[in-house]
């Protein structure tokens, strides 16, 4: 005797038909379809959640190129600025080799002459007694004169600029002098300070008449004190390199004030 196989039958009945459509399958057949059906469905589910971050990345691809172009522009730039950054630094130093300032001088060689291999002074030359002082007067007197003698004189390697010129700020000049040399007060005054700073260095201040105010920075050595009397020419300093300097020069300042001033607009160089 045979088992009977087991059919599923199903019954369709369209709306306005008064007969009935059978469909007769065998039940593992049915199945089939069912799980099929099922694994179907499961399959585009996956395909969906799948597919939904590759097109979101996908479609910020085009901005992320664009993104990448602009930093890889915008990094040539700061190339081609540090390499033009590095040449002027070169030619600065350049030119401070010029100057000497890379030369520490013997103390002798800069004041006395050889006669015969041995060192001499200079013949001294007295002066008439009605003449003027070089530097005027002595006492407190306003700071007219240039912080260096005029034999060196030295080269102003960057000038005078306040915000908004188009430069960077400096409240001051540099003036690019061999270390060492005697550093004099612009004028008369008071020592207000005398000591050492991360940026300026070794530094002197000087309080004039009238609110005046002068500094000097990066010096070697420091030859006065706080609240000590200085006339102007007095040497004060010896210059140098000391605080945030590249090589030997002298940071001269000048104020009235809260004001700066341009030290060489006022100066007088003789």
């Amino acid at each position: 005797m045979s088992k009977s196989r087991s059919t599923v039958t199903i019954s369709l009945h369209w709306h306005g038909d008064p007969e009935s459509q059978i469909y007769s399958m065998p039940a593992w057949l049915f199945k089939t379809l069912v799980v099929g059906s099922i694994v179907f469905v499961a399959l585009v589910a996956l395909a969906a959640v799948l597919y939904t971050p590759i097109a979101r990345t996908a479609a910020r691809v085009p901005g992320l190129n664009g993104e990448i172009a602009r930093l890889t522009e915008e990094n040539n730039q700061v190339q081609q600025l540090a390499a033009t950054l590095k040449e002027l630094e070169a030619r600065y130093d350049q030119i401070r080799t010029v100057l000497g300032a890379e030369i520490i001088a013997e103390p002798l060689t800069t004041v006395v002459e050889r006669v015969d291999g041995l060192p001499t002074l200079p013949a001294l030359v007295a002066k008439e007694p009605d003449a003027e002082p070089l530097y005027g007067r002595r006492g407190p007197s306003l700071p007219l004169y240039w912080p260096v003698d005029s034999v060196v004189h030295g080269m102003v390697t960057r000038g005078f600029s306040v915000a908004g010129e188009g430069l960077r700020p400096h409240p001051g000049i540099d003036v690019a002098v061999p270390r060492g040399t005697p550093i004099r007060a612009a004028g008369g005054g008071t020592v207000a300070e005398a000591g050492f700073h991360p940026e300026y260095g070794l530094f002197v201040l000087v309080d004039h008449p009238d609110g005046y105010r002068t500094m000097y920075g990066h010096a070697s050595r420091l030859l006065v004190l706080p609240g000590g009397r200085v006339d102007a020419g007095q040497v004060i300093a010896l210059s140098g390199s000391t605080g945030r300097s590249t090589a030997p020069h002298l940071h001269f300042e000048k104020r009235r004030g809260d004001i700066l001033i341009d030290p060489q607009s006022t100066i007088r160089e003789d």
